[in-house]
């Protein structure tokens, strides 16, 4: 089931352009409420995204190396694509990693200050993974279980910022 309207709209959620606004959004949130600090909650951000993405690169794609669904020849015949099929290897789904690993950090660092903030941010990380599907370049298991690791990096990212708090003394209210 695809229209063109659809095709659309997945290939924006899909994109790295249409989320800039929501980014400058929680970075402005992030400096108001944290203020001179704010560089270790960027820190943490980058080292989440580059943990995130590489983990699941090295980690999974290279090792289990199952091709998309549009590479796979057996079925690439009845993938819709929308916008071409993206690298060889798509388990696990570095979208879905990288989006539900922030949507997850974001989520228990900035609880105290925004208490629905995991919640928005998961549907967000489910939009993009989704749509990650709807364009054919991902099985339902890519998604599932790059959410998964994701999630499991942001905890452990957020974790490693509240110990780096504590044991420097950063006053950063999380």
């Amino acid at each position: 089931m695809h229209s063109p309207f659809f095709d659309v709209v997945f290939e924006y959620f899909s994109g790295k352009f249409f989320w800039i606004p929501l980014y400058a959004l929680l970075f402005v949130i992030a400096i108001l409420k944290l203020k001179w600090r704010i560089i270790y909650f960027v820190v943490a951000v980058v080292a989440l995204i580059f943990l995130s993405d590489k983990i699941s690169v090295y980690l999974f794609k290279d090792v289990f190396m199952r091709y998309r669904p549009c590479h796979n020849l057996d079925i690439s015949h009845l993938v819709h694509l929308v916008d071409g099929c993206g690298g060889k290897y798509g388990f696990v789904s570095s979208h879905a990693a990288n989006t539900f690993a922030l949507a997850t950090y974001l989520g228990v660092v900035l609880k105290k200050h925004f208490p629905k903030m995991l919640l928005w941010m998961l549907v967000w990380a489910v939009i993009v993974s989704y749509s990650r599907i709807y364009l054919g370049v991902h099985y339902p298991a890519d998604i599932v279980v790059g959410g998964i690791l994701g999630i499991g990096i942001g905890l452990f990212v957020a974790f490693l910022l509240k110990k780096l708090n504590t044991k420097l003394n950063l006053k950063m209210d999380i």
